[in-house]
């Protein structure tokens, strides 16, 4: 008895899944607009090579490492130890004319 309460309901989901796996999600677009929107979506949702990953991350460590150069020149010191951090970092961040405070 219990078995074939087990099979009947199994049977009933595998009805249930293959009835609502044929229907369709949304029927938004008509066939032609779906054919012709599909390749350019496609196209501008491609990831980048890994090369390109890589030289992304070359470029922004890069251009990280030319602003704490410029903040370094105008009198900002990273590794002290400095309870009036913020402050400083807002007055070299405003000497080198990079960005704006963390506060504004």
């Amino acid at each position: 008895m219990k078995s074939f309460a087990i099979r009947q309901i199994m049977l009933g989901l595998a009805v249930t899944g293959m009835v609502a796996g044929s229907i369709p999600l949304a029927a938004a677009q008509g066939a032609s607009d779906a054919a012709t929107t599909a390749a350019p979506a496609a196209a501008s949702t491609a990831k980048p090579t890994k090369a390109e990953r890589k030289e992304a991350r070359k470029q922004a460590r890069a251009k990280k490492n030319a602003e704490l150069k410029k903040l370094e020149d105008a009198g900002y010191q990273p590794g002290q130890n400095d309870p009036n951090y913020p402050d400083k970092l807002q007055k070299a961040q405003k000497k080198a004319g990079i960005g704006t405070g963390a506060s504004q």
